[in-house]
């Protein structure tokens, strides 16, 4: 019995939804009410976030990507599914899509909002973040982890049309249903920074969509757009005046470039 937490509505083929560092099921509620409709939606808090537990096993990619594939096996069996992951979730739907969880097989679809598939800058990836910011945000976790986190949602709506909005959907969020353990926190600012899967891009061959917004300040939206240039079936989308979290701010744009991704053949 998996110890991880999840939630299932909608009715139609299964849509799996992965969420970023440090939030919880909750961030997918306005976002799940625009295609609960058209799909069956299975929204999982990652290991140590929202009410999952923590097992260290979880603490690499591999790892998390079992765990969650363990959890949505129970949920809808070997149906086929998509899959969808936003920032630190998109970076598992990545590894999943590569080295899918046993039992489950490859999701038929792929999306991708504010993802990368590598977090830091180098000198051949210029959209990658500072190192520097990955070990101020763990300096960070270490003197006090729930300032760490709020600073960092702040982060993510600056440039935002709708900026303050969000700002409120992402603490209401934390508030409503937990935030995050420090040692899932600090394992998913290490999974950032070590992750490079760049290499592996042509590999994933499903029809994929890599969503960004337009004035992200965690994510430059050259990755995302990167990211799709590297993958045979997929295309990029950019969402004018939004910032970290378009499906937030932006939600039926959102919802309408996904209905199309998911109903294609």
């Amino acid at each position: 019995m998996s110890d991880l937490y999840l939630e299932v509505r909608g009715t139609g083929p299964a849509l799996v939804l992965l969420h970023g560092w440090g939030l919880n099921v909750r961030v997918w509620d306005t976002l799940s009410a625009a295609l609960e409709a058209r799909l069956r939606l299975i929204a999982v808090d990652l290991p140590g976030h929202g009410r999952s537990a923590w097992r260290d096993e979880c603490a690499a990619a591999s790892g998390q990507v079992r765990c969650i594939g363990q959890a949505v096996m129970e949920a809808i069996g070997a149906a086929p599914y998509r899959l969808l992951g936003w920032s630190l979730g998109g970076q598992l739907a990545l590894e999943w899509a590569l080295r899918p969880p046993q039992g489950l097989g490859r999701p038929t679809h792929l999306a991708l909002i504010a993802a990368t598939p590598r977090f830091t800058a180098a000198p051949d990836w210029p959209y990658g973040a500072p190192e520097a910011r990955l070990v101020r945000l763990a300096e960070g976790l270490r003197r006090d982890y729930r300032r760490t986190v709020s600073e960092f949602l702040e982060l993510q709506v600056r440039g935002s049309a709708a900026g303050e909005a969000v700002l409120e959907q992402l603490r209401a969020a934390l508030l409503a249903h937990g935030g995050a353990q420090p040692e899932a926190l600090a394992a998913g600012l290490e999974l950032l920074r070590t992750t490079d899967l760049r290499g592996e891009l042509s590999a994933i061959a499903v029809p994929t969509l890599a969503i960004a917004g337009q004035y992200d300040r965690v994510l430059l939206p050259g990755a995302s757009r990167a990211l799709a240039a590297a993958m045979p079936h997929a295309r990029f989308a950019e969402i004018r005046r939004a910032a970290h979290a378009p499906f937030l701010s932006h939600t039926p744009q959102v919802a309408d470039l996904l209905t199309d991704l998911l109903s294609s053949p």
